[in-house]
């Protein structure tokens, strides 16, 4: 009988068979000595057949059996008596001393007789999916970190009324609409509404509605049927179903076509889906919130998006300002931003020039907080000393907060001998040649900054170019 289990290791093609399995496997004899060990069991554990044949499985000091025994002793476990273990989660030592997670499944051997004449263990390594679990919870840890709150920099009256939208949002399943111009970070205050309410445990799934085409944009929404287009080879879930008790982010929906507006509309109307080319109603729990860098009532007006749609989205707006309106924020942000990069570089830059902070100071930032992230990144790349210097800063920012000398315009020149009269028009004029940069304006005008300052604050001249 014992024959029986030792044929495995003077059988080529049996044993090629075994080999080629991933699993690892091996048996014992009635004496709980092991008989046969497959190539598998010596990449898992690192014991060479060798090494293991003769041995008791106790080589392998297997966690669920010295939890119940204590030895490992296989003679004592059970399995010898017609027992089967079945699928278990457990830990094995590997030859050099370390853990390897594992499922291990334990089977007796029997005769024609029903005697038993041994046992077959199968064992599967869980290391790479432990791996991936581990990776997995730590990218949710950092996606959520990412999003919390404090990650959203800014001390500015402005900011402290989007942090209480954000709180007051959070508690709330309301609909969210946040508005804001490219790069204020729309993404952020999303992300942070989710990781601060009680989906946080759930998918945050993001669209772009810009970036695909009505189609495209219809399947990755809704998903599709096997067959519901030419190319649709399976069924495909959509990104809404992804977020089922979650919450879904539409960036950009300003640029929903009509006929995806209607299908959204009745998304928010009744909680249900229906995917392309199927007509079953899929009951949906998730949370709605999208953003725009457009007018969406001038959308309205225009005819561009339906009206219904846009009391739906807008049950609570966010105004997300742009940073030309929280140019307090621009040393935090920088510190923030000096952070991060001297941890992804390992440079040790410590500070801004006073001259290089005031030409971040005086820029207008189209481009928001991106745009800042970005110049800094730029300064970090020429920077070879502890301090970023108005040199190391882009081009655009230098010229336009301080132009380069020359020839000025004859209509821009700042007058000789006594400077004109200042005057509402003659300060308009200014500013609109200049961009509505102040300092630019001062210096034409022949004036301070802050004199330019207190003029349009007087006269009721908008801080911010019309």
């Amino acid at each position: 009988m014992k024959s029986l289990l030792c044929e495995m290791n003077d059988h080529p093609a049996l044993r090629q068979i075994i080999d080629t399995i991933a699993d690892g496997v091996f048996t014992l004899d009635i004496n709980g000595e092991i008989t046969f060990w497959s190539k598998s069991m010596e990449q898992i554990t690192g014991f060479t057949a060798a090494e293991a044949l003769g041995k008791t499985c106790s080589l392998l000091r297997i966690s669920t059996c010295l939890g119940v025994l204590g030895t490992g002793d296989p003679t004592r476990c059970g399995i010898l008596d017609g027992a089967s273990t079945g699928a278990r989660e457990c830990f094995l030592k590997h030859k050099d001393g370390h853990d390897i997670p594992a499922i291990k499944n334990a089977t007796a051997i029997k005769d024609a007789h029903g005697e038993v004449i041994g046992v077959v263990e199968a064992i599967t390594d869980l290391t790479d999916l432990e791996k991936a679990k581990m990776t997995l919870e730590e990218a949710t840890r950092r996606l959520g970190e990412r999003h919390r709150l404090d990650r959203i920099i800014g001390k500015s009256d402005c900011m402290q009324a989007v942090f209480m939208a954000i709180k007051a949002t959070a508690a709330s399943q309301a609909t969210i609409l946040i508005q804001g111009e490219s790069g204020t970070g729309k993404e952020l205050v999303a992300g942070a509404i989710h990781y601060n309410s009680e989906r946080a445990r759930e998918p945050f799934i993001i669209v772009n509605c810009s970036a695909l085409s009505e189609s495209l944009l219809e399947s990755e929404l809704f998903g599709h049927a096997k067959g519901a287009f030419t190319g649709a080879s399976t069924d495909r879930i959509g990104r809404l179903e992804k977020a089922n008790h979650g919450t879904v982010f539409l960036d950009e929906i300003g640029e929903l076509s009509p006929l995806v507006q209607v299908k959204l509309l009745r998304v928010l109307q009744e909680r249900t889906i229906e995917r392309i080319g199927e007509s079953r109603q899929r009951k949906l729990d998730i949370r709605v919130i999208t953003a725009t860098h457009r007018d969406l009532y001038t959308l309205v007006r225009e005819g561009k998006f339906r009206e219904d749609l846009y009391y739906r989205l807008k049950v609570f707006p966010i105004g997300v300002p742009p940073l030309r309106d929280r140019k307090t924020d621009i040393p935090l942000l920088v510190r923030h931003f000096c952070d991060r990069l001297n941890t992804e570089t390992e440079k040790s830059i410590r500070k801004i020039s006073p001259t290089a902070m005031q030409r971040l100071m005086d820029y207008h930032w189209p481009g928001n907080v991106r745009e800042l992230e970005n110049a800094i990144e730029h300064a970090f790349v020429l920077c070879n000393t502890h301090t970023i210097l108005p040199d190391h800063l882009p081009l655009e920012i230098r010229e336009t907060a301080y132009p380069a000398p020359g020839p000025a315009p004859v209509l821009t020149a700042v007058p000789k001998g006594k400077p004109a009269p200042l005057t509402r028009e003659l300060l308009t004029t200014r500013l609109h040649e200049s961009n509505w940069n102040k300092a630019e304006a001062a210096r034409r005008l022949g004036i301070s900054r802050t004199a330019v300052w207190k003029r349009m604050k007087q006269w009721g001249i908008p801080l911010d170019k019309p």
